[in-house]
This record gives C-alpha cells, sequence and structure tokens, in this order.
C-alpha cells in the first residue's frame, strides 16, 4: 500500500500498473489518467492467471479494448507467442505504443480499431481472449455474437463487468469472482 499524503490520497502515479508475474515480473507500465480506462487490479489478474495456469507459452491472445493494456502485457510477459491489443482511443494507444517501445513486447501487436470492427472484419482466431469493455456501453449481446468465429478450438473467454454476466446456451462458466465492484468470468464454448 502507498503512504497517504497531505490530502489522504495514496503518493506516487496513479496511473501505473506493475506486471505480477513471468519475465516483466514487476515492471510497471504507464496509462493515461483517464475514467474509462480500468487496469485489472492485482488481485483479479493474479487470479485470472492461476486459472489459465500461469505460463502461456505458444498461445495466441486477443486483448479487446485493450486500454491500459494490463492484461495483455501480463500475457506476453507470461510467453503467449502472440498477443494483439485492440483500443480506439488515441491517448491510450499511444501510452500502449510506448510500453511496448519499452518492454521490447515484440509478441504484441497493436491495432487502433473500433473492437465491434475489429472483431467483425478479422480473421484470426485466439486461444484466450479478454473483454473488459466500458461497462454502461452495452457492449456484450454484440459481443457474444461475434466471438465464436475468433476463439481456437478450446479457447477461453475472460470478461470483466460491473454486474454478474448471464451467458446464452452454448456458453459455460468455468471459473468466476468478485472483487469490490468488479465480476470477472472466465468463460468456454459448450458447441
Amino acid at each position: 500500500m502507498r503512504a497517504a499524503g497531505a490530502q489522504g490520497r495514496p503518493r506516487g502515479p496513479r496511473n501505473e500498473v506493475r506486471i505480477i508475474g513471468g519475465a516483466w515480473r514487476s515492471r510497471r507500465i504507464r496509462f493515461p489518467p483517464r475514467p474509462e480506462v480500468r487496469p485489472t487490479p492485482d488481485r483479479v489478474r493474479e487470479t485470472l492467471f492461476n486459472w489459465l495456469g500461469q505460463d502461456l507459452t505458444g498461445l495466441a491472445c486477443l486483448d479487446l479494448f485493450a486500454g491500459s493494456g494490463a492484461l495483455g502485457f501480463e500475457a506476453a510477459s507470461r510467453g503467449a507467442s502472440r498477443v494483439v491489443m485492440v483500443e480506439r482511443d488515441r491517448t491510450a494507444f499511444s501510452a500502449l505504443e510506448a510500453n511496448r517501445t519499452v518492454l521490447a513486447a515484440h509478441a504484441v501487436e497493436l491495432v487502433r480499431a473500433d473492437a465491434l470492427e475489429f472483431m467483425r472484419g478479422g480473421r484470426g482466431q485466439y486461444d484466450v481472449i479478454f473483454l473488459d469493455p466500458p461497462y454502461s456501453a452495452g457492449y456484450w449481446s454484440d459481443l457474444i455474437a461475434v466471438l465464436p468465429p475468433r476463439m481456437a478450438a478450446g479457447a477461453y473467454v475472460y470478461c470483466e463487468s460491473g454486474a454478474r454476466l448471464e451467458w446464452p446456451d452454448g456458453w459455460e462458466v468455468h471459473r468466476e469472482g468478485r472483487a469490490s465492484q468488479v465480476f470477472f468470468q472466465l468463460v468456454k464454448r459448450t458447441i
């Protein structure tokens, strides 16, 4: 925990997050101080990567709505062979570029695009897809429709939301948790 300053706020930058495992463990990535950029908390990332088995060597990952890039850089740090990060916001995208350079993250590909347009237009498939869209944007029904063609056999989809998501037939919640106001789930296709 950071020491509190004169106004009771934590000292130090609030717009950075620590990578918690893998080759870049304890390295910090910076992101723009914007309310819509909500990096996945350390505790939640630790739980997620425990669920995924810590070592992602050889896996292809997609960090849709990348924001801070915390999930994508964490996956690359843990050996993912390809991590595609999609971010629409120009300032957030610039921060992702800077972090990729600082980390020499050669497995990371950055795409500046709308997430749904990217999903509808691409052809690649992924072993793990990270979804952390703006909670109030109402993306879930559109995302569920475009996910299956982008999923490799046995792929997982990780979701963060402000409320517990209910999945339609053909999907199974493999694991789930809650940390404060964040609900998170790891799901798979069953058909």
